[in-house]
């Protein structure tokens, strides 16, 4: 079974109902036939972009919660043992945020496809040699 790293922007689109992206829908998909993984900063700013959402009036605290536990039932593994030293090489070397680099860390070091909405993190995964979803 081929691998898969989730960010945070792929995420947050199955969470919140007006942050649709057809990247999202795949990534979606693909946790049945891939192995799904995350970097422990996901976790932290799955809940953040929940609470923000929570205070702007776009999701009760009973719907993030729900959110949460919905979540919480994905195939979806953490990392336990990040090479920061490289994550913080890579967001150097690509102009990106450390926490960025965390996930372009991940892809590279278990060979996986990246799923993010994020330009400049594809960007960078796209120079390092990964596969990005939607691309």
């Amino acid at each position: 079974m081929s691998n898969l790293v989730l960010d945070a922007s792929v995420s947050l689109a199955w969470l919140l109902d007006d942050e649709t992206a057809p990247q999202a829908d795949a990534a979606s998909q693909l946790l049945a036939t891939h192995n799904a993984y995350v970097p422990r900063i996901w976790h932290l700013e799955m809940r953040n972009a929940l609470l923000v959402a929570e205070r702007r009036g776009r999701l009760s605290r009973r719907m993030s919660e729900q959110r949460l536990e919905a979540l919480a039932e994905l195939p979806i593994r953490t990392d336990p043992d990040p090479n920061f030293r490289a994550a913080m090489d890579l967001a150097r070397k690509h102009g990106i945020t450390f926490y960025d680099a965390l996930y372009l860390e991940l892809a590279l070091r278990i060979t996986a496809l990246l799923a993010t909405l994020d330009k400049a993190l594809a960007r960078a995964a796209k120079v390092e040699g990964i596969d990005v979803l939607g691309d």
